[in-house]
């Protein structure tokens, strides 16, 4: 349920030793690849099972509680690295091109926001401040200087995290239940947590697997699911952009480089995409990346009782439709000169 910063602490030191190595050990296929890493030796520390982190804490991706715990961890992930690449420059030395640096400065990447902000003349609408004293820090960059002119950057981490069981990068839970592609072929990912929490209330069984199934892993309109449990386990498409953008603001404001930040709309019009890109420009977003939308296809549901789980307050039975609703659409209106919204 909290974050055990001792472990954090040495799992980062690990990482970022074995990250600057690669720079030493690493085939370049150019001379100016191997020039420009020999000189400025940038490295990208990402994370991944962000979600996962939030399942463990019981919260809801769209909770301020789930935007606080951004902050804390990417604060305490940020503040580890940066002493670990501090304490490999007072081993191995600065990188060369370290002079005159922001590091060199004494401007760390949660400084920067300010500068921004008079840059822009705008307020760049992100709590400053964290939880963790950052004088160690600085006074240690003051002191050694820095091995890598770069450390932390969010990659997207979609097949590893398959491979790993987690979840990907800072993303919320795609879907609960959908299958995958790659060249390996297809396969289901299901949300395990999710299967454990209704386990738990003992609705685990195959009538909730075809739900499941039939509304393409959400939860929104299964009847029998607490709504505590349809709030955590929310989707990429039903946390809203503005929880995953605020979220990213918050992690940005202590990461060096940038984050890749998907965003999900699932009817994108234009009115929704400029308030959105809008508002990661306020939140001084460096970079957003890909822009998601529904999907055409869905899980195979050739196993599933449509009838059953479409019309369950009739037993099973098909709906009843007037004369008016079966012309509505259909072929032999069509041939006798009607039309719909559809066939326009």
């Amino acid at each position: 349920g909290a974050l055990d910063h001792e472990m954090l602490r040495e799992t980062i030191t690990v990482a970022m030793r074995a990250l600057d190595n690669v720079i030493d050990i690493n085939f370049y296929p150019t001379d100016a690849a191997r020039t420009a890493n020999s000189r400025h030796r940038p490295i990208g520390l990402g994370v991944m099972g962000l979600q996962n982190a939030l399942f463990k804490r019981g919260l809801s991706f769209a909770s301020d509680a789930a935007v606080d715990f951004n902050d804390e961890a990417m604060e305490a992930i940020a503040y580890y690295a940066y002493e670990s690449s501090s304490e490999l420059a007072g081993e191995r030395g600065t990188y060369s091109s370290y002079r005159g640096s922001k590091w060199d400065r004494g401007i760390l990447p949660q400084d920067s926001l300010d500068l921004l902000e008079d840059e822009r003349g705008q307020e760049i609408q992100v709590p400053r401040g964290g939880k963790m004293d950052w004088r160690p820090v600085r006074d240690k960059i003051a002191r050694n200087g820095m091995r890598n002119s770069n450390v932390l950057a969010i990659a997207p981490t979609a097949t590893i995290s398959n491979i790993m069981g987690t979840t990907p990068c800072i993303e919320p839970n795609y879907k609960n239940l959908y299958v995958k592609s790659n060249l390996s072929g297809d396969f289901i990912v299901l949300n395990r947590e999710l299967v454990s929490d209704l386990k738990k209330l003992k609705l685990w069984n195959q009538d909730m697997l075809d739900q499941l199934k039939y509304f393409d892993g959400e939860l929104t309109d299964i009847e029998n699911i607490p709504e505590e449990i349809k709030q955590k386990h929310l989707t990429v498409f039903g946390v809203g952009y503005e929880r995953i953008i605020d979220a990213a603001a918050r992690r940005q404001k202590w990461i060096d480089q940038s984050q890749s930040v998907n965003l999900f709309l699932a009817e994108p019009d234009m009115k929704s995409l400029s308030h959105m890109y809008r508002h990661a420009w306020h939140t001084g977003l460096k970079t957003t990346y890909y822009l998601r939308t529904m999907q055409a296809s869905n899980i195979e549901k050739s196993t599933v009782d449509a009838k059953k789980i479409a019309a369950p307050e009739t037993g099973g039975q098909q709906p009843t439709y007037t004369e008016a609703q079966k012309n509505a659409c259909s072929i032999e209106a069509m041939m006798n000169g009607g039309e719909c919204e559809a066939c326009q």
